[in-house]
């Protein structure tokens, strides 16, 4: 008798755990806004210098006052950071012929300078930005994406910190507090009075929001039976799909940065206080010496189930017989080392490292930057949240029937090859590539939703907050690195598209090496993860020698 079997006995799938995974999963509706938040709040609008405020002469409207005061870019367009030192007033004269205008445009080089004014925005599809409220664009425009970065960092870091803290203090406690730093600072952060003040509280969030994935995930599998972790882990990926176009709902109906990220914000106060409702993991509890509080918590989920008497049936002696096996490893503490310390654990961690730092890096590439589309920016993140739908039914099937393995490899494959054929569609094609991108971008949400489920599964429960925050520090890193190439299209162009397909593909060939986990109890032990791995490379090696004993006795090596 195990953990699963205590856990059937006190109602694997009854009330209790319907309203946990329900209440767990509320708070990923709006993990996707501030991931995302980036693409609104920080929108760059058309811009360009303001004209010379000491303008004299006969009333100018707008486009006369754009005309001479702002040179033409080599589209053809008002240049965004440049303008005339003196209003070119001789441009207004329509009787000019173009020859005379060249004439004189040869004759004297008209003095060019920057925005000294500052600038003029068009402001028809949002009031503000931060962009507009700090005039970040020109030789302040890399700040828009080091915003980005540092609010990655802050999930980065918060990877690091809340991945060790929840295995030694609890699930829960670090989800509460997680809970309140994501409402306390996501507020701060829409009051922000500076550049660099929001980019602090951005990055406090960041570090919120991965207290909250790692810990949300570890009490929804920590509670629930092995043969609905599938469904439950998908259900949970399509609350963070929907949290995309709801993001654009309420970003279309809010067009002020601040009021949107306090928008965004608020809903974690909420998440805060429901959030004492928890039970600690009775797995945690019992791997850190504290049994007695797990029989509590087991009988008070039997209760809630209407299965009073079999939780009755529950003691101290029961619980010890039943993890005799995961109570004697849990006299010897574990780190972070314990992830390469055994052979098994190194291939999954190193693969794992890979997986996850991919599937972000790529992911983040396309998703990060959706102004390059040319489409309304409000319908690309509709559409981009949408095909998140297709995409995890189709692997939520794939992990059901082929299993995790396979399923994490072609998920990575298939976005990766995607991308590259990019690289062959004409620029001017934008539908083309536009829908190319898209099918990139749900092969990718299928990876994630893949991993973040297969990841659980295959690191042990001593580690697992170890291991997920590990792994969740690759995937951050992958988001952190991601703006960054771009910077390589400036000397080649195609080379960031063959960057972001090349990973995933590359990855998708690690992914191969992992243990299959599928219809496999949950590990508790390492020495569990490694039995594990020891039957697969036994079976392979009996493969092997099935196949060489029949190479050796086939009719051609006789006859020879």
């Amino acid at each position: 008798m195990g953990f699963a079997d205590l856990l059937d006995q006190v109602g694997s799938t009854g009330r209790f755990q319907i309203v946990h995974v329900t209440l767990l999963s509320l708070p990923i509706l709006m993990m996707a806004s501030h991931n995302l938040l980036q693409n609104f709040v920080a929108a760059v609008p058309p811009h360009h210098c303001a004209a010379q405020a000491n303008l004299s002469g006969p009333a100018l409207g707008p486009e006369e006052k754009l005309l001479i005061s702002v040179p033409l870019d080599k589209y053809g367009k008002p240049d965004r950071c440049k303008r005339y030192a003196e209003p070119q007033w001789h441009l207004l004269s329509s009787n000019s012929s173009s020859e005379e205008l060249n004439w004189e445009l040869e004759e004297q080089e008209p003095e060019i300078q920057g925005c000294v004014d500052g600038w003029t925005y068009n402001m028809t599809e949002m009031t503000s930005t931060i962009i507009t409220e700090w005039d970040l664009v020109c030789d302040l425009r890399s700040l828009k994406q080091m915003g980005q970065t540092i609010y990655m960092a802050g999930v980065l870091v918060g990877a690091v910190v809340f991945g060790g803290l929840s295995d030694r203090f609890g699930r829960r406690v670090l989800l509460l507090i997680s809970n309140l730093m994501m409402a306390v600072w996501g507020t701060c952060a829409a009051f922000a009075t500076s550049f660099s003040l929001f980019c602090l509280f951005r990055f406090f969030c960041g570090m919120a929001l991965s207290g909250i994935i790692l810990n949300s995930f570890s009490l929804i599998v920590e509670w629930i039976p092995t043969h609905v972790r599938t469904v439950v882990g998908t259900g949970t990926g399509y609350c963070y799909t929907t949290g995309q176009l709801i993001l654009a709902a309420v970003a279309y109906n809010i067009r002020d940065w601040r009021w949107l990220t306090l928008a965004v914000s608020l809903p974690f106060y909420v998440s805060f206080l429901y959030s004492w409702w928890f039970l600690e993991s009775a797995r945690w509890l019992v791997l850190n010496k504290k049994p007695e509080q797990a029989v509590k918590n087991l009988k008070a989920v039997a209760r809630f189930n209407g299965r009073r008497e079999e939780g009755d049936k529950i003691d101290l002696e029961t619980l010890q017989q039943s993890m005799k096996k995961e109570m004697a490893c849990s006299q010897s503490t574990h780190s972070v080392l314990d992830l390469l310390r055994t052979r098994t654990m190194r291939t999954i961690t190193i693969c794992l490292s890979v997986v996850w730092f991919s599937t972000s890096f790529a992911y983040y590439g396309l998703s990060m930057d959706l102004q390059k589309f040319g489409v309304n920016i409000y319908l690309i993140q509709v559409i981009f949240g949408a095909v998140d739908i297709p995409a995890k039914v189709i692997v939520t099937v794939a992990m059901s029937t082929i299993g995790r393995r396979l399923s994490q490899c072609l998920a990575l494959i298939l976005a990766g090859i995607t991308i590259l054929i990019n690289l062959l569609v004409p620029y001017e094609q934008q539908t083309l590539r536009t829908s190319l991108a898209v099918i990139g971008k749900g092969c990718l949400a299928a990876s994630f939703n893949c991993c973040y489920l297969y990841s659980g599964e295959l690191y042990p429960t001593v580690v697992r907050q170890n291991g997920m925050g590990w792994v969740s520090m690759m995937a951050r890193l992958g988001a952190m690195v991601a703006p960054m190439v771009l910077l390589l299209g400036e000397s080649v162009a195609w080379l960031p598209g063959f960057i972001y397909g090349g990973a995933p593909i590359l990855s998708g060939i690690f992914a191969y090496f992992l243990p299959e986990t599928l219809a496999s109890p949950l590990p508790d032990t390492i020495q569990d993860a490694e039995d594990r791995g020891f039957r697969r490379r036994k079976q392979s090696f009996e493969k092997e020698e099935v196949a060489l004993k029949d190479s050796s006795n086939s009719p051609l090596k006789e006859s020879a």
